[in-house]
């Protein structure tokens, strides 16, 4: 019984080495990328547009390599190649372009980057389930490695660019994807099962389900109010007169809070159902989008703000992947991630992307925030409708 539980263990590293490296990269890209772009001189709607350009990619490009994943059972070797193509698109960003240059090479960069997270959740879904149900505490226990990885960066890269400029930025971009093709190749090269029938099990009949449909609306709306922390957190610390390094110490707070939560939250999920915490996630994202709008200028409030990430992102993800899980098992297990990154992370990323950037132009990045206030308060009436018809399922 010790040997089974030390070489479920010795399989899981690579996936935590994964996470951690994967989300490295995240953790400088996505904060530091506007500000890399503002160095660069454009406008905060052309920023938007750029910025969009990640969220446009995770429409369409996580289900295609997901259905591609499903149907070939050939996980890793896809991640590997994602990689390899992501990081031989970055060294573009070392050439000096246009913005419609740069705007290429994000979107070749994102096509193979949107399609690693969800394949790898499916593959370590596949890994920490049994008939026993999904095991959060194994995956927690991975996932925190992720969020050590984004913290790390987060930090140094702030202070980094705080002295020596955001010039550097595309040399951070390589040098993380050179990484995280190292932890790629560490996996094991486990197959399952292939299938070369022409579609497999169609998800139809679980997207005619109305806890999923409304699983979905949650997951979108939840989402879209965090659109304006992902893309504009860093522009608006920015112009409140915040510096790098500490704009990279909140990013690095709200990281600590959810890198705590994933290491205990096997003993907090099973208080609640999965669609309860859900309604509570997205009750805390409404009280962290209003400190956020009106109670900025005070670092006592943000840093409060921050911690709830544990609640909006952290309990949020962990409750989403057990719920996926729950409902698209075995061979739908890749397209059901790929459209929770399709449905949660693409539309709702392009929307909040091109629209945070209008209405900031018009009336200011608080604007931003003030309209995720409504956008998570729709999430919580979702939440309270996919609770409802998960009770009577």
């Amino acid at each position: 019984m010790a040997t089974k539980s030390v070489f479920g263990l010795s399989q899981l590293f690579p996936f935590a080495a994964l996470s951690a490296s994967y989300f490295a990269h995240i953790g400088f890209f996505n904060p530091y990328l506007p500000l890399w772009l503002k160095d660069l001189g454009y406008s905060i709607t052309l920023i938007g547009l750029l910025t969009a350009v990640q969220a446009a990619t995770r429409v369409l490009a996580p289900y295609g390599w997901g259905w591609l994943s499903d149907h070939t059972g050939e996980r890793v070797k896809l991640l590997r190649f994602c990689a390899g193509a992501a990081l031989i698109c970055s060294t573009g960003l070392l050439v000096q372009g246009s913005a419609v240059w740069i705007a290429v090479v994000l979107l070749l960069m994102f096509i193979h980057t949107s399609a690693m997270m969800p394949m790898s959740e499916a593959a370590l879904a596949h890994l920490v389930s049994s008939e026993h149900g999904f095991d959060a505490r194994r995956y927690g226990r991975v996932r925190l490695w992720g969020s050590l990885g984004f913290l790390v960066t987060v930090f140094v890269a702030g202070a980094w660019f705080e002295h020596q400029g955001m010039q550097s930025f595309p040399a951070w971009a390589v040098g993380s994807l050179v990484v995280l093709n190292l932890s790629v190749w560490w996996l094991p090269n486990r197959k399952e099962a292939a299938h070369h029938d022409a579609a497999g099990p169609s998800v139809m009949p679980v997207l005619r389900q109305r806890q999923v449909q409304w699983f979905f609306a949650t997951v979108f709306f939840h989402v879209l109010s965090h659109i304006g922390i992902y893309v504009f957190f860093s522009l608006y610390l920015d112009a409140l007169g915040y510096s790098k390094t500490m704009i990279g110490v909140l990013w690095a707070v709200s990281v600590a809070a959810e890198i705590v939560w994933f290491f205990t939250q096997s003993r907090w999920l099973p208080a609640l159902s999965l669609s309860a915490w859900m309604l509570i996630c997205s009750a805390a994202m409404v009280l962290r989008m209003v400190l956020t709008t009106w109670a900025a200028e005070w670092l006592w409030a943000l840093l409060f703000a921050q911690l709830l990430h544990a609640l909006t992102f952290a309990t949020q993800h962990t409750a989403c992947i057990a719920l996926l899980s729950h409902h698209f098992p075995g061979r739908l297990r890749g397209r059901g991630q790929a459209l929770y990154a399709s449905i949660g992370y693409g539309v709702p990323g392009v929307l909040g992307a091109l629209g945070g950037g209008a209405l900031s132009d018009a009336l200011g990045l608080s604007s931003v925030y003030a309209a995720s206030i409504l956008t998570a308060a729709m999430a919580c009436l979702c939440a309270w409708q996919c609770m409802r018809h998960h009770a009577k399922s």
